[in-house]
């Protein structure tokens, strides 16, 4: 019996990710930094579209894959898609692996909610109320229907801490900051400036309605981001030749481990790893980059197994903290 209960557990050890590296080249990131900036620097107006990864996971807790988010940083400003739990503590450490000023979280100006589950929502307080006395604007919160009674639930919530900071003994560079400036998402274009484009349209998430996908355009890369969703022929067509499709995905073979009851709902509101081929057949993206992704008990590299089986482009299983940038220049 030792012998066997010593075997197991070196196999749970195999299978998991190893949570500390020891390797010479380990990151090594600043702590507690206090980052303030005027206006973005020549370097980062000049530099090329980035998309960093902040979160891949689901409402199931994660030991590696913090709740979904994609930040999209462009001349020197950082656009983020959906907020799940960690995204913000995940913008701070990429702020300092990549070297980008904007993803400093009191300097993130905007958001965008896919829709309005709580995995895709939990950080937003986070986000919008970090150093929020600091911040030079509020935070800019783009979601459906209900962003409003979120913003003014959010507000409320933060309104002792306010009242202490603003009319106690601390310096408040801005007392407005911790107010989130909220915007009522509708089917087009979401925010036009220079030559960023930002657009939603509708997805098919069963109940949740209404519920948006989003497609970013700028002058040097195009990318389409799914949000939640059921098979989509507009997403199918808003991907045509896009440099970049994240897509969220169910693994099938994980799928059919699930309850009937489970797998309708799935069925209802997600899209299977094969049903997802199919789309990218028709889009023909330039990368496929897979993220919130359900795998239920599946290995993880099996959805992209089923991907390939039907699907000859390019598929990434994103990684939390993963960076794509353009190739154009």
């Amino acid at each position: 019996m030792p012998g066997i209960l010593v075997a197991a557990i070196s196999l749970l050890f195999l299978s998991c990710r190893s949570l500390t590296s020891i390797d010479d080249h380990a990151l090594v990131l600043p702590s507690a930094r206090i980052e303030t900036r005027q206006a973005p620097a020549a370097d980062e107006l000049s530099s090329p579209t980035r998309v960093v990864v902040l979160g891949t996971g689901t409402p199931i807790p994660d030991a590696f894959r913090a709740g979904p988010s994609i930040a999209v940083i462009h001349k020197g400003e950082s656009y983020l898609f959906d907020a799940g739990a960690g995204a913000v503590r995940q913008a701070t450490i990429a702020r300092y692996k990549y070297d980008i000023p904007s993803l400093y979280p009191s300097e993130i100006c905007c958001v965008f909610l896919s829709h309005l589950h709580s995995d895709h929502t939990l950080d937003l307080s986070e986000l919008a109320h970090t150093l929020w006395w600091r911040r030079s604007e509020s935070l800019q919160a783009w979601g459906p229907a209900g962003i409003e009674r979120m913003a003014n639930a959010l507000l409320e919530l933060i309104a002792a801490d306010a009242d202490f900071r603003i009319n106690g003994l601390q310096p408040v560079a801005n007392p407005d900051g911790y107010k989130i400036q909220h915007h009522t998402i509708r089917p087009g274009t979401l925010l036009e400036k220079d030559d960023l484009l930002i657009e939603a349209f509708v997805v098919n998430h069963g109940d949740i309605e209404p519920a948006y996908g989003f497609k970013v355009t700028t002058d040097d890369l195009s990318l389409v981001i799914s949000g939640d969703t059921a098979y989509s022929e507009v997403i199918a067509e808003k991907s045509q030749g896009v440099d970049l499709l994240f897509h969220e995905v169910i693994s099938r073979q994980g799928l059919e481990r699930n309850s009937p009851d489970f797998q309708r709902y799935h069925n209802s509101v997600h899209t299977t790893s094969d049903e997802l081929a199919r789309l990218a057949v028709i889009a023909r993206p330039g990368k496929l980059v897979l993220y919130h992704g359900l795998f239920y008990g599946s290995e993880e590299s099996t959805v992209l197994d089923e991907i390939r089986a039907i699907y000859d482009g390019e598929v990434i299983l994103a990684d939390d903290l993963q960076s794509f940038s353009s190739e154009r220049r």
